[in-house]
């Protein structure tokens, strides 16, 4: 049952990378493979955790013993808890659809827009790349994809161009996540948990990073040429039903209501999303009041409510079932088997990250962090000369952040940036295989040379 897990993980992975094949919705069958992994994990319980792969069943039964306790533990203990972190990540991402479209349909990125004068492609490419780099590190490479998308609507016709465009938007906002403390989901992991300081992640990774963006944007900017062309957009869109101050003032309330998220965090420590859902209904308050002298068509276009009747709900279920597919292989003890695989295989924090960064294009990172700390704090006990790299600002931790925050992009839906891409813009999993991988990976690899480089040179 261990391995059936396992397999229909796989087989359910294949038929997302050929979706274009099958002609199935991806989001359907990610729920499939996220409900069969439980199932099947549920169904073999005893026989799973009695292989003893599983951290959490080792630190459950420490407090509870017997098999009577495994039904608890699966469907009590494990499958709610980490309902409660899928959860906080699909509401956070419903909260940041919400607002950015909510700015969108009064029309604020039209002030963006109409300041990108350039009509060069090859030059927009390297003015996107920069503002989306700086920018997921002040909100997040999730939020900033979906930002940056959207005003990206507004700048390019032509498809491949789009895609282009879109794929250097997820590796450089998964670059700029990697550096900063709140730009991640996993760099937030390690500062909160104490593995980082913001000083040192800021100092170490912001380099890599940094030489990440810029060598996957110049080979980005070899696969496109010429003049960009702007599409001729529908009558709604042109009309100016909103005034020049009212775009300006929604445009900065709602960044503001994103900005907000990260200082949320680090004032009260609760999750992002609550954040996000504190910035969503001020802003709903704030539209309500200012509407309700409004014509009856305003009030359909601009409410709140109209606005999320609009948000993509197959790409939110997508994110739930692989989430779910991912959590049910922590629980049952695959990641830690992994984990423990490569150190005792390795020993060495620098090959074991790259490793980590690779297979994080295929599992979500989060857990694969998650399991990092758990197992490699433990670990670093094992030798002294090994230990340094896992104190706290360690060469492992900085490197972690960066591979695990970066390698995601290899694949397209290797991180919450490339799966909002994916479903924004319909990106084709094996385009993106054809013509991105290869880019990210390089992109990837001279960011970690790089790191390796700094620490010979400044240690």
């Amino acid at each position: 049952m261990f391995l059936l897990m396992f397999a229909v993980f796989v087989l359910g992975y294949g038929f997302i990378v050929f979706e274009h094949i099958n002609h199935i919705n991806k989001a359907a069958i990610a729920l499939l493979i996220g409900s069969l992994t439980w199932a099947i994990y549920a169904l073999g319980a005893e026989n799973i955790l009695s292989l003893g792969y599983s951290t959490s069943w080792q630190n459950f039964t420490s407090s509870s013993e017997g098999l009577s306790s495994v039904r608890e533990f699966i469907t009590h203990h494990e499958l709610y808890h980490h309902l409660a972190e899928i959860s906080s990540i699909l509401f956070f991402l419903m909260g940041a659809m919400t607002i950015v479209d909510l700015v969108d349909k009064y029309q604020g990125f039209r002030i963006i827009t109409s300041k990108i004068n350039s009509s060069s492609a090859v030059k927009l490419l390297w003015i996107i790349s920069a503002l989306t780099f700086f920018m997921s590190a002040v909100l997040d490479n999730l939020t900033t994809t979906i930002v940056i998308i959207t005003v990206l609507r507004k700048l390019l016709t032509q498809k491949d161009n789009r895609w282009i465009f879109a794929s250097m938007v997820v590796v450089s906002a998964n670059a700029g996540g990697a550096w900063s403390p709140i730009g991640d989901v996993t760099t937030i992991m390690l500062w909160i948990g104490g593995q980082v300081t913001a000083a040192h992640i800021i100092t170490s990774v912001f380099l890599p990073s940094l030489v990440n963006a810029v060598v996957a944007t110049a080979l980005f900017s070899l696969l496109i040429k010429g003049q960009t062309i702007r599409p001729v957009l529908p009558e709604d869109e042109t009309r100016e039903f909103t005034t020049y101050k009212e775009r300006v003032f929604m445009l900065v309330v709602g960044t503001l209501a994103l900005i907000s998220v990260p200082i949320f965090k680090t004032i009260t420590h609760l999750p992002p999303f609550l954040g996000m859902l504190l910035g969503l209904s001020v802003l709903w308050i704030m539209t309500d009041r200012y509407l309700k002298n409004r014509s009856a068509e305003d009030k359909r276009t601009l409410t709140v409510t109209a606005v999320i009747k609009t948000i993509d709900i197959p790409t939110v279920l997508f994110f739930l079932g692989i989430l779910s597919a991912v959590a049910a292989l922590q629980s049952a003890g695959h990641l830690d088997l992994m984990a423990h695989f490569m150190d005792d295989k390795l020993k060495n924090v620098y090959a074991i990250n790259m490793i980590i960064g690779v297979v994080s294009a295929i599992v979500d990172n989060v857990p694969l962090v998650a399991a990092s700390m758990g197992m490699y704090q433990t670990a670093a006990a094992e030798s002294v000369g090994y230990v340094s790299n896992f104190i706290q600002d360690g060469n492992f931790w900085s490197f972690l952040a960066y591979c695990a925050g970066t390698g995601g992009s290899i694949l397209i839906i290797g991180s919450a940036a490339g799966v909002a891409a994916m479903g924004l813009e319909k990106i084709d999993f094996m385009w993106y295989l054809k013509k991105v991988s290869l880019i990210a990976l390089l992109g990837y690899l001279a960011g970690a040379l790089t790191y390796y480089l700094q620490t010979l040179l400044f240690v």
